[in-house]
């Protein structure tokens, strides 16, 4: 049996209370959290999710509590069929469209004239961040309409491997390498690119895949300098590997970083005007936003 343990609150709480998830060091990630709307119709109303593996203990409450400046709101304890938890947490994932791109789990029809992505939910699919996700795909489709040309692309926490999937549609030639820290993502996305129709590979038109934290393989130090270079993480993995990222991009090359909450904006586009690079361009997509950065060229 597994176990769900949700608390209901206002927008702003439930943001701050991830954030503080973020930040907290010691955090056990056997609790997989996530958070979002309740209801469209009305914004303010947010919950954040919990799932464990087994009951929850009073450490368990405890530490969800904590992630709540005043401490958290009533804790709804829910025991859940025995199942995939994480796969659980997935389901009812809504197809979406962005630029030339349709993504959607295979329960969903595809959409005519559109590159149609079928991702099924997974142990890598993420906690449903579609805000992050589409946003991504918006500024690649943005990035290829600016004129660039992208032989050599990393993709870093593909998880599922949907946005290196995209940018090889933009970019067909282009070699592409794509990197998770979680093992369970080398089979997902191996998975989702036969399904999909990307070939996986070492050379142009195809996707490299391999599980390491940030830029630490082999395979991607000697596959750097990139041209482009995508990390749809955390905020503060972001900003730690700023420099690591500077070390992979070519110059004049580009970054799209994601992930982050707006108001953990100011901090990750310090860390990258130090590493070198300026901003391009930028979204917002609810409360997250989405940047495009290039690395400096020398004078």
């Amino acid at each position: 049996m597994s176990w769900k343990i949700t608390v209901r609150a206002a927008a702003e709480v439930v943001r701050a209370a991830l954030v503080a998830h973020e930040d907290a060091e010691d955090w056990d990630f056997s609790i997989v959290l996530g958070g979002g709307q309740i209801d469209p119709a009305d914004p303010d109303a947010w919950q954040l999710e919990a799932w464990l593996e087994r009951m929850p203990t009073t450490e368990d409450k405890a530490a969800i509590a904590t992630l709540f400046a005043d401490g958290a709101p009533a804790l709804i304890i829910e025991e859940l069929a025995d199942a995939d938890w994480v796969t659980l947490s997935q389901h009812n994932v809504e197809p979406f469209t962005e630029g030339p791109f349709h993504v959607r789990t295979p329960d969903h029809p595809p959409v005519p004239g559109l590159r149609d992505f079928v991702i099924p939910a997974s142990q890598a699919f993420g906690t449903g961040h579609h805000e992050t996700t589409s946003g991504c795909l918006a500024m690649l489709a943005h990035i290829k309409a600016q004129g660039l040309v992208i032989r050599n692309l990393a993709d870093i926490g593909t998880g599922t491997g949907l946005l290196a999937f995209a940018a090889l549609h933009l970019w067909p030639r282009a070699r592409a390498t794509a990197s998770d820290i979680d093992a369970v993502c080398g089979p997902v996305v191996a998975e989702n690119a036969a399904l999909n129709g990307v070939t996986l590979g070492d050379g142009p038109g195809k996707l490299a895949m391999v599980i390491a934290p940030g830029m630490a393989h082999p395979l991607l130090r000697a596959a750097a300098p990139y041209d482009l270079l995508i990390a749809n993480i955390l905020a503060g993995p972001l900003a730690e590997l700023a420099p690591d990222f500077r070390k992979a991009v070519s110059p004049g090359g580009s970054v799209l970083l994601a992930g982050l909450l707006t108001t953990q904006e100011p901090t990750v586009r310090a860390a990258y005007t130090r590493a070198g690079f300026s901003l391009r361009a930028r979204m917002q997509r609810g409360n997250w936003s989405i940047l495009w950065l290039r690395r400096r060229t020398a004078r």
